[in-house]
């Protein structure tokens, strides 16, 4: 015979959770013996068991009840069903895990392979982390709106990357982040930038400079990441456009403020006047 303490010992348990076990009429209590305990047969070891593994898998203890008063058969079907939804629940914890480790990897939990691709080249590039988080961050959105246009886009990119000048302005941005708006490299890549994209839409049409045809809504959320994560963009954007152009998320022609050499004098003659303030 053996005591309270030996029982749950033997079943994997606490004391407490035998008495408790008690408590919800799961396992009878034995009667006292003359010293005033209780004392248990190897069959109590046997329900226990089963109890603290009905339990352990999820079962409500209503539910455990009820199983132990079943015979053979509805035992075995009511396990057949346990086990089913416990296979059930792996598979759904797989998927989260999956999920998780695809957080875990920055990138892939909300864009297409692709884009991952694209982010990644730029990194092995030398594009700065803080630039290739902008372009993480507006693919985001374009990406649950428009995914049928996320192939086209994408080919556009790595059209783009292949260009060596292009990817200068990114570098370029990249030394500008943690300057002040008055940074000489800012003018300086607005010069190259608007010289770039005239070229651009000279030869290939302006088309060929915008053709991400993204609604108005969509386009000031991306310009807002972009401006909040690199606030020199929003200075850059303020050059460029003295220069002909605006927008950062979808490019379009102005009338240029003044002639670019003009204004590029104008630029540098008013960072001087800044330092010397």
């Amino acid at each position: 015979m053996l005591t309270i303490g030996e029982l749950a010992s033997y079943a994997g348990v606490t004391v407490r959770a035998v008495r408790h076990y008690h408590a919800k009429g799961l396992l009878p209590e034995p009667p006292r013996d003359h010293s005033g305990y209780r004392r248990y047969d190897a069959g109590a070891v046997v329900d226990l068991i089963k109890i603290r593994t009905l339990a352990e898998a999820g079962v409500p203890l209503g539910r455990v009840r009820e199983l132990l008063q079943a015979d053979e058969e509805e035992f075995a079907a009511a396990i057949a069903d346990i086990d089913k939804r416990l296979r059930a629940e792996i598979q759904e914890r797989q998927r989260h895990r999956e999920r998780i480790a695809r957080l875990a990897s920055g990138d892939h939990l909300a864009l297409p392979p692709e884009v991952v691709e694209y982010l990644d080249r730029l990194r092995a590039l030398g594009v700065d982390e803080r630039i290739v988080q902008v372009e993480r961050d507006g693919w985001i959105p374009l990406a649950a709106l428009s995914p049928d246009r996320i192939p086209q886009w994408m080919a556009r990119k790595r059209e783009q990357i292949t260009d060596p000048q292009f990817v200068g302005f990114y570098l370029v941005l990249g030394q500008a982040l943690d300057c002040s708006d008055d940074n000489p490299l800012l003018v300086e890549l607005a010069d190259k930038l608007a010289a770039y994209i005239t070229q651009m839409a000279s030869e290939q049409g302006e088309d060929y400079v915008d053709d991400t045809d993204i609604e108005p809504p969509f386009v000031k959320l991306m310009d807002t990441l972009a401006f909040d994560t690199v606030p020199p963009a929003r200075q850059l954007i303020e050059l460029l456009k003295k220069r002909g152009w605006t927008g950062w998320t979808k490019l379009e022609r102005v009338a240029p403020m003044r002639g670019t050499a003009g204004t590029r004098q104008e630029d540098t003659t008013m960072q001087h006047s800044r330092r010397e303030q």
